[in-house]
Protein backbone atom coordinates (compact mmCIF):
# COMPACT_ATOMS: atom_id res chain seq x y z
CA UNK A 1 0.00 0.00 0.00
CA UNK A 2 2.84 2.11 0.93
CA UNK A 3 5.63 2.20 -1.73
CA UNK A 4 8.50 4.42 -1.06
CA UNK A 5 11.21 4.38 2.04
CA UNK A 6 10.26 8.11 2.60
CA UNK A 7 6.25 7.79 2.53
CA UNK A 8 7.09 4.25 4.86
CA UNK A 9 8.74 7.08 7.46
CA UNK A 10 6.23 9.24 7.22
CA UNK A 11 3.49 6.76 7.52
CA UNK A 12 4.74 4.77 10.40
CA UNK A 13 5.34 7.66 11.89
CA UNK A 14 1.71 9.25 12.24
CA UNK A 15 1.02 5.62 12.94
CA UNK A 16 2.94 5.54 15.79
CA UNK A 17 1.97 9.01 17.14
CA UNK A 18 -1.77 8.00 16.89
CA UNK A 19 -1.04 4.88 19.14
CA UNK A 20 0.13 6.78 21.77
CA UNK A 21 -1.88 9.77 21.45
CA UNK A 22 -5.11 8.93 20.70
CA UNK A 23 -7.27 6.66 22.41
CA UNK A 24 -7.56 3.17 21.10
CA UNK A 25 -11.24 3.04 20.50
CA UNK A 26 -11.54 2.72 17.28
CA UNK A 27 -8.80 -0.64 14.99
CA UNK A 28 -8.53 1.60 12.00
CA UNK A 29 -6.66 -0.12 8.62
CA UNK A 30 -3.48 0.69 8.21
CA UNK A 31 -3.70 3.21 5.50
CA UNK A 32 -3.05 6.98 6.02
CA UNK A 33 -5.59 8.90 4.01
CA UNK A 34 -4.65 12.83 2.77
CA UNK A 35 -6.81 14.00 -0.13
CA UNK A 36 -10.38 12.61 -1.29
CA UNK A 37 -11.94 13.84 -4.06
CA UNK A 38 -15.56 11.86 -4.93
CA UNK A 39 -14.82 8.41 -4.64
CA UNK A 40 -11.60 8.22 -4.98
CA UNK A 41 -9.16 8.50 -1.58
CA UNK A 42 -5.07 9.10 -1.60
CA UNK A 43 -2.52 8.33 0.78
CA UNK A 44 1.09 10.00 1.15
CA UNK A 45 2.35 8.38 -1.84
CA UNK A 46 -0.53 9.46 -4.13
CA UNK A 47 -1.89 5.94 -3.98
CA UNK A 48 -5.41 5.72 -4.83
CA UNK A 49 -8.12 3.53 -2.79
CA UNK A 50 -11.64 3.23 -4.24
CA UNK A 51 -14.09 4.50 -1.13
CA UNK A 52 -16.51 1.56 -0.36
CA UNK A 53 -17.54 3.04 2.99
CA UNK A 54 -18.39 6.46 2.69
CA UNK A 55 -17.69 7.20 6.18
CA UNK A 56 -20.46 5.43 7.36
CA UNK A 57 -22.64 7.02 4.72
CA UNK A 58 -21.60 10.45 5.71
CA UNK A 59 -20.11 10.87 2.51
CA UNK A 60 -22.91 9.84 0.68
CA UNK A 61 -22.00 12.34 -1.88
CA UNK A 62 -18.07 11.86 -1.97
CA UNK A 63 -15.41 13.47 -1.15
CA UNK A 64 -15.14 17.32 -1.25
CA UNK A 65 -18.23 17.46 -3.48
CA UNK A 66 -18.16 21.33 -5.34
CA UNK A 67 -20.88 22.46 -3.92
CA UNK A 68 -20.77 21.25 -0.73
CA UNK A 69 -17.64 22.87 -0.25
CA UNK A 70 -18.65 26.02 -2.37
CA UNK A 71 -21.46 26.26 0.51
CA UNK A 72 -19.09 25.65 3.14
CA UNK A 73 -16.13 28.46 2.15
CA UNK A 74 -18.94 31.13 1.48
CA UNK A 75 -20.84 30.31 4.45
CA UNK A 76 -16.63 30.49 6.27
CA UNK A 77 -16.19 33.73 5.12
CA UNK A 78 -19.29 35.12 6.52
CA UNK A 79 -20.54 33.27 10.00
CA UNK A 80 -19.92 30.07 11.37
CA UNK A 81 -21.75 30.59 14.89
CA UNK A 82 -23.76 32.58 17.19
CA UNK A 83 -25.13 29.67 19.32
CA UNK A 84 -28.93 29.86 19.34
CA UNK A 85 -28.99 33.09 21.80
CA UNK A 86 -29.50 34.66 18.35
CA UNK A 87 -30.75 33.83 15.13
CA UNK A 88 -29.10 33.50 12.05
CA UNK A 89 -29.73 33.66 8.15
CA UNK A 90 -29.01 30.05 7.70
CA UNK A 91 -31.33 28.20 10.01
CA UNK A 92 -34.93 29.51 8.75
CA UNK A 93 -34.40 27.91 5.19
CA UNK A 94 -32.42 24.99 5.91
CA UNK A 95 -35.25 23.27 8.60
CA UNK A 96 -37.63 24.96 5.94
CA UNK A 97 -36.02 22.66 3.18
CA UNK A 98 -35.07 19.55 5.23
CA UNK A 99 -38.83 19.19 6.75
CA UNK A 100 -40.35 20.03 2.56
CA UNK A 101 -38.05 17.13 1.86
CA UNK A 102 -39.16 14.68 4.77
CA UNK A 103 -42.79 15.65 4.60
CA UNK A 104 -42.98 16.71 8.15
CA UNK A 105 -43.42 20.17 9.82
CA UNK A 106 -40.54 21.24 11.94
CA UNK A 107 -36.87 19.50 12.53
CA UNK A 108 -35.06 20.27 15.99
CA UNK A 109 -31.16 20.54 14.57
CA UNK A 110 -28.47 18.62 16.57
CA UNK A 111 -24.97 17.42 15.57
CA UNK A 112 -24.42 13.89 15.75
CA UNK A 113 -26.70 11.25 15.14
CA UNK A 114 -26.48 10.15 18.73
CA UNK A 115 -27.74 13.50 20.17
CA UNK A 116 -30.55 12.82 17.60
CA UNK A 117 -31.51 9.75 19.20
CA UNK A 118 -30.76 11.31 22.62
CA UNK A 119 -33.13 13.98 21.74
CA UNK A 120 -35.78 12.23 19.97
CA UNK A 121 -36.18 9.34 23.38
CA UNK A 122 -36.64 12.90 25.31
CA UNK A 123 -39.13 14.32 22.79
CA UNK A 124 -40.89 10.84 23.02
CA UNK A 125 -41.11 10.68 26.60
CA UNK A 126 -42.32 14.56 27.39
CA UNK A 127 -44.72 13.61 24.48
CA UNK A 128 -46.01 10.65 26.33
CA UNK A 129 -46.59 12.58 29.65
CA UNK A 130 -47.98 15.85 28.05
CA UNK A 131 -49.95 14.59 25.46
CA UNK A 132 -50.56 10.80 25.87
CA UNK A 133 -51.20 11.14 29.59
CA UNK A 134 -48.85 8.29 30.35
CA UNK A 135 -47.79 8.64 34.36
CA UNK A 136 -44.72 10.44 34.88
CA UNK A 137 -41.62 8.79 35.47
CA UNK A 138 -43.27 5.10 33.67
CA UNK A 139 -42.68 5.73 29.87
CA UNK A 140 -41.16 2.86 28.02
CA UNK A 141 -39.67 2.92 24.47
CA UNK A 142 -39.55 -0.63 22.79
CA UNK A 143 -36.34 -1.00 21.16
CA UNK A 144 -35.16 -4.11 18.67
CA UNK A 145 -32.52 -6.31 19.36
CA UNK A 146 -29.47 -5.83 17.16
CA UNK A 147 -30.15 -2.01 17.08
CA UNK A 148 -27.58 0.18 16.96
CA UNK A 149 -28.17 4.16 17.85
CA UNK A 150 -24.64 5.26 19.10
CA UNK A 151 -23.04 5.29 22.11
CA UNK A 152 -23.67 7.68 24.91
CA UNK A 153 -24.72 6.08 27.92
CA UNK A 154 -28.39 5.58 27.47
CA UNK A 155 -28.72 4.71 24.35
CA UNK A 156 -25.76 1.72 25.08
CA UNK A 157 -28.13 0.82 27.77
CA UNK A 158 -30.56 -0.75 25.20
CA UNK A 159 -27.66 -2.28 23.02
CA UNK A 160 -26.97 -6.42 22.72
CA UNK A 161 -24.15 -5.60 21.81
CA UNK A 162 -20.94 -6.74 24.25
CA UNK A 163 -18.45 -4.07 23.02
CA UNK A 164 -21.04 -1.65 22.93
CA UNK A 165 -22.46 -2.42 26.38
CA UNK A 166 -20.82 -4.10 29.16
CA UNK A 167 -19.21 -2.80 31.47
CA UNK A 168 -20.52 0.58 31.45
CA UNK A 169 -23.50 0.30 34.00
CA UNK A 170 -25.25 1.04 35.62
CA UNK A 171 -28.05 1.51 32.89
CA UNK A 172 -30.61 3.83 32.10
CA UNK A 173 -34.15 1.83 32.43
CA UNK A 174 -37.41 2.42 30.47
CA UNK A 175 -36.25 0.41 27.30
CA UNK A 176 -37.69 -3.05 26.39
CA UNK A 177 -36.23 -5.21 24.00
CA UNK A 178 -38.03 -7.41 21.09
CA UNK A 179 -36.78 -9.24 18.26
CA UNK A 180 -36.41 -7.17 14.61
CA UNK A 181 -38.40 -7.72 11.98
CA UNK A 182 -40.80 -9.93 15.06
CA UNK A 183 -44.06 -8.30 14.57
CA UNK A 184 -45.99 -10.56 17.46
CA UNK A 185 -43.12 -10.56 19.87
CA UNK A 186 -43.80 -6.36 19.22
CA UNK A 187 -47.80 -6.66 19.55
CA UNK A 188 -47.29 -8.37 22.56
CA UNK A 189 -44.70 -6.05 24.09
CA UNK A 190 -46.82 -2.80 23.93
CA UNK A 191 -48.78 -1.31 26.53
CA UNK A 192 -50.60 1.70 27.87
CA UNK A 193 -47.17 3.08 29.09
CA UNK A 194 -44.93 2.71 25.59
CA UNK A 195 -44.70 5.93 24.14
CA UNK A 196 -42.53 4.86 20.90
CA UNK A 197 -41.19 2.48 19.39
CA UNK A 198 -37.19 3.07 17.69
CA UNK A 199 -35.98 1.38 15.02
CA UNK A 200 -33.54 1.50 12.04
CA UNK A 201 -35.95 0.63 9.12
CA UNK A 202 -32.31 -1.18 7.80
CA UNK A 203 -30.00 -2.25 10.80
CA UNK A 204 -26.90 -1.02 9.52
CA UNK A 205 -24.18 -1.91 12.17
CA UNK A 206 -25.76 -5.42 12.30
CA UNK A 207 -24.72 -6.02 8.71
CA UNK A 208 -27.64 -4.19 6.44
CA UNK A 209 -30.04 -6.22 8.09
CA UNK A 210 -33.70 -5.67 6.08
CA UNK A 211 -36.47 -6.54 8.12
CA UNK A 212 -39.31 -9.11 6.05
CA UNK A 213 -41.72 -7.50 3.76
CA UNK A 214 -44.56 -5.77 5.82
CA UNK A 215 -43.14 -5.51 9.11
CA UNK A 216 -42.24 -1.85 8.92
CA UNK A 217 -46.26 -1.69 7.58
CA UNK A 218 -46.77 -3.65 10.58
CA UNK A 219 -45.01 -1.18 13.08
CA UNK A 220 -46.90 1.72 11.71
CA UNK A 221 -50.33 0.17 12.26
CA UNK A 222 -49.47 -1.33 16.15
CA UNK A 223 -48.29 2.09 17.18
CA UNK A 224 -51.21 4.12 15.41
CA UNK A 225 -53.43 1.31 17.13
CA UNK A 226 -52.03 2.20 20.87
CA UNK A 227 -50.69 5.83 20.35
CA UNK A 228 -47.18 5.36 20.12
CA UNK A 229 -44.45 7.08 18.47
CA UNK A 230 -43.07 5.38 15.74
CA UNK A 231 -39.31 6.50 15.55
CA UNK A 232 -37.27 5.56 12.22
CA UNK A 233 -33.61 5.89 13.08
CA UNK A 234 -32.34 7.01 9.52
CA UNK A 235 -29.39 8.18 10.21
CA UNK A 236 -27.50 5.25 7.94
CA UNK A 237 -29.87 4.45 6.08
CA UNK A 238 -31.18 8.00 4.58
CA UNK A 239 -30.32 10.70 1.87
CA UNK A 240 -30.35 8.52 -0.81
CA UNK A 241 -28.46 5.99 0.59
CA UNK A 242 -31.17 2.90 -0.35
CA UNK A 243 -32.43 4.48 -3.69
CA UNK A 244 -34.95 6.28 -1.74
CA UNK A 245 -34.75 9.22 0.19
CA UNK A 246 -35.97 7.41 3.29
CA UNK A 247 -35.68 4.00 3.34
CA UNK A 248 -39.03 3.53 4.69
CA UNK A 249 -40.13 4.94 2.00
CA UNK A 250 -39.50 1.49 0.11
CA UNK A 251 -42.38 -0.24 2.24
CA UNK A 252 -44.52 3.16 1.69
CA UNK A 253 -44.53 3.70 5.56
CA UNK A 254 -44.44 7.24 7.10
CA UNK A 255 -43.13 7.38 10.51
CA UNK A 256 -43.99 9.94 13.46
CA UNK A 257 -40.37 11.17 13.80
CA UNK A 258 -37.38 10.89 11.65
CA UNK A 259 -33.66 10.92 13.06
CA UNK A 260 -31.40 12.06 10.56
CA UNK A 261 -26.89 12.84 10.73
CA UNK A 262 -24.10 11.92 8.63
CA UNK A 263 -24.84 12.59 5.16
CA UNK A 264 -26.82 15.78 6.18
CA UNK A 265 -23.49 17.06 7.01
CA UNK A 266 -21.94 16.46 3.88
CA UNK A 267 -19.16 14.61 4.98
CA UNK A 268 -17.72 18.08 6.13
CA UNK A 269 -19.30 19.03 9.61
CA UNK A 270 -21.14 16.94 12.28
CA UNK A 271 -25.03 17.67 11.63
CA UNK A 272 -28.01 15.74 12.34
CA UNK A 273 -32.13 16.60 13.33
CA UNK A 274 -34.93 15.09 14.80
CA UNK A 275 -38.05 15.52 12.33
CA UNK A 276 -41.22 15.85 12.85
CA UNK A 277 -44.80 17.39 13.47
CA UNK A 278 -45.70 20.11 15.24
CA UNK A 279 -47.84 17.99 17.55
CA UNK A 280 -44.67 16.08 18.51
CA UNK A 281 -41.66 18.82 18.61
CA UNK A 282 -44.31 21.39 19.71
CA UNK A 283 -43.32 19.86 23.42
CA UNK A 284 -40.17 21.37 23.23
CA UNK A 285 -39.94 24.75 24.75
CA UNK A 286 -36.74 27.63 25.47
CA UNK A 287 -35.04 26.46 27.85
CA UNK A 288 -35.85 22.65 27.83
CA UNK A 289 -33.56 21.25 25.71
CA UNK A 290 -30.70 22.61 23.43
CA UNK A 291 -27.18 22.65 21.89
CA UNK A 292 -24.77 25.51 21.59
CA UNK A 293 -23.83 24.10 18.16
CA UNK A 294 -26.66 22.40 17.07
CA UNK A 295 -27.89 24.62 14.22
CA UNK A 296 -25.00 26.76 13.81
CA UNK A 297 -24.64 28.79 10.60
CA UNK A 298 -22.07 26.58 8.96
CA UNK A 299 -23.93 23.36 9.64
CA UNK A 300 -26.87 25.04 8.49
CA UNK A 301 -25.42 26.79 5.02
CA UNK A 302 -24.13 22.84 4.42
CA UNK A 303 -27.08 21.04 5.06
CA UNK A 304 -29.30 23.48 2.57
CA UNK A 305 -26.71 22.75 0.25
CA UNK A 306 -27.34 18.55 0.33
CA UNK A 307 -30.90 19.25 0.86
CA UNK A 308 -30.66 21.05 -2.51
CA UNK A 309 -28.83 18.18 -4.16
CA UNK A 310 -31.19 15.49 -2.64
CA UNK A 311 -34.48 17.33 -4.23
CA UNK A 312 -33.79 16.69 -7.82
CA UNK A 313 -34.08 13.16 -6.52
CA UNK A 314 -30.53 12.35 -9.03
CA UNK A 315 -28.59 10.66 -6.34
CA UNK A 316 -31.60 8.41 -5.48
CA UNK A 317 -31.79 7.25 -9.04
CA UNK A 318 -27.94 6.98 -9.11
CA UNK A 319 -28.23 4.63 -5.96
CA UNK A 320 -31.51 2.53 -6.99
CA UNK A 321 -29.66 1.94 -10.50
CA UNK A 322 -26.42 1.14 -9.59
CA UNK A 323 -27.57 -0.82 -6.87
CA UNK A 324 -28.94 -3.44 -9.06
CA UNK A 325 -25.24 -3.58 -10.33
CA UNK A 326 -24.02 -4.25 -7.05
CA UNK A 327 -26.88 -6.90 -5.99
CA UNK A 328 -26.39 -8.94 -9.33
CA UNK A 329 -22.57 -8.97 -8.61
CA UNK A 330 -22.74 -10.16 -5.56
CA UNK A 331 -25.23 -12.61 -6.48
CA UNK A 332 -22.70 -13.76 -8.93
CA UNK A 333 -20.07 -14.08 -6.11
CA UNK A 334 -22.71 -16.71 -3.86
CA UNK A 335 -20.79 -19.88 -3.79
CA UNK A 336 -17.60 -18.36 -4.52
CA UNK A 337 -16.29 -16.96 -1.06
CA UNK A 338 -19.61 -15.01 -0.38
CA UNK A 339 -22.51 -16.93 1.36
CA UNK A 340 -24.88 -14.92 1.80
CA UNK A 341 -25.92 -10.49 1.49
CA UNK A 342 -28.32 -8.38 1.87
CA UNK A 343 -28.55 -4.94 -0.31
CA UNK A 344 -30.95 -2.40 -0.66
CA UNK A 345 -29.87 0.50 -3.47
CA UNK A 346 -25.86 1.14 -2.84
CA UNK A 347 -25.75 -0.44 0.46
CA UNK A 348 -25.16 -4.07 1.04
CA UNK A 349 -24.27 -6.52 4.13
CA UNK A 350 -22.06 -9.40 2.61
CA UNK A 351 -21.42 -12.63 4.90
CA UNK A 352 -17.86 -14.22 3.85
CA UNK A 353 -17.41 -17.79 3.87
CA UNK A 354 -15.81 -18.01 7.51
CA UNK A 355 -13.11 -20.61 6.38
CA UNK A 356 -11.95 -17.87 4.30
CA UNK A 357 -11.07 -15.85 7.46
CA UNK A 358 -12.78 -12.86 9.11
CA UNK A 359 -14.46 -9.72 7.98
CA UNK A 360 -11.08 -7.96 9.45
CA UNK A 361 -8.88 -10.39 7.27
CA UNK A 362 -11.56 -9.69 4.29
CA UNK A 363 -11.01 -5.82 4.09
CA UNK A 364 -7.31 -6.15 4.83
CA UNK A 365 -6.97 -8.05 1.55
CA UNK A 366 -8.96 -5.56 -0.32
CA UNK A 367 -7.10 -2.72 1.16
CA UNK A 368 -3.91 -4.24 -0.57
CA UNK A 369 -6.28 -4.02 -3.50
CA UNK A 370 -7.11 -0.35 -3.27
CA UNK A 371 -10.58 -0.88 -2.08
CA UNK A 372 -11.27 0.39 1.39
CA UNK A 373 -14.39 -0.97 3.41
CA UNK A 374 -15.43 -1.90 7.00
CA UNK A 375 -16.03 -5.14 8.81
CA UNK A 376 -18.69 -5.61 11.15
CA UNK A 377 -19.71 -8.95 13.47
CA UNK A 378 -17.90 -12.18 12.44
CA UNK A 379 -17.31 -12.85 8.64
CA UNK A 380 -19.28 -9.74 7.49
CA UNK A 381 -18.34 -6.87 5.79
CA UNK A 382 -20.65 -3.97 4.74
CA UNK A 383 -20.47 -1.73 1.31
CA UNK A 384 -21.57 1.55 1.19
CA UNK A 385 -19.92 3.42 -2.08
CA UNK A 386 -20.76 7.33 -2.60
CA UNK A 387 -23.45 7.89 -4.18
CA UNK A 388 -21.38 9.58 -7.31
CA UNK A 389 -19.27 6.72 -7.55
CA UNK A 390 -19.26 5.75 -11.28
CA UNK A 391 -20.57 2.54 -12.38
CA UNK A 392 -16.52 1.60 -13.41
CA UNK A 393 -15.24 2.47 -10.61
CA UNK A 394 -18.05 0.31 -8.69
CA UNK A 395 -17.55 -2.64 -11.03
CA UNK A 396 -13.50 -2.30 -10.63
CA UNK A 397 -14.26 -2.35 -6.44
CA UNK A 398 -16.30 -5.23 -6.92
CA UNK A 399 -13.83 -7.14 -9.00
CA UNK A 400 -11.05 -6.45 -6.38
CA UNK A 401 -13.76 -8.12 -3.97
CA UNK A 402 -13.46 -11.26 -5.96
CA UNK A 403 -9.75 -11.26 -5.86
CA UNK A 404 -9.36 -10.30 -2.63
CA UNK A 405 -11.78 -13.43 -1.94
CA UNK A 406 -9.88 -15.56 -4.11
CA UNK A 407 -6.58 -14.67 -2.24
CA UNK A 408 -7.65 -15.69 0.63
CA UNK A 409 -8.62 -18.80 -0.61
Amino acid sequence: MITTDQTLTQATQLLQIEDEHVAHNYHPLDVVITSGSGAVLSDGDGAQYLDFLSAYSAANFGHCHPALVAAAIEQLKRLTLTSRAFHHDQLAPFAEGLARLIGKDMVLPMNSGAEAVESAIKVARKWGYEVKGVPDGRAVIIVAAGNFHGRTTTIISFSDDPLAHDHYGPYTPGFVSVPYGDLEALRNAITDDVVAVLLEPIQGESGVRIPPAGYLAGVRELTSQHRALFVADEIQSGLGRTGRTLALQHENVTADVYLLGKALGGGIVPLSGVVADHDVLGVLKPGQHGSTFGGNALACAIGRAVVSLLESGYFQERAARLGVNLRDRLDGMLGRGVVAFRSRGLWAGVDVDPRLGSGRDVCEALARRHVLAKDTHGSTIRLAPPLVISEAELDHGLDQLELALADLS
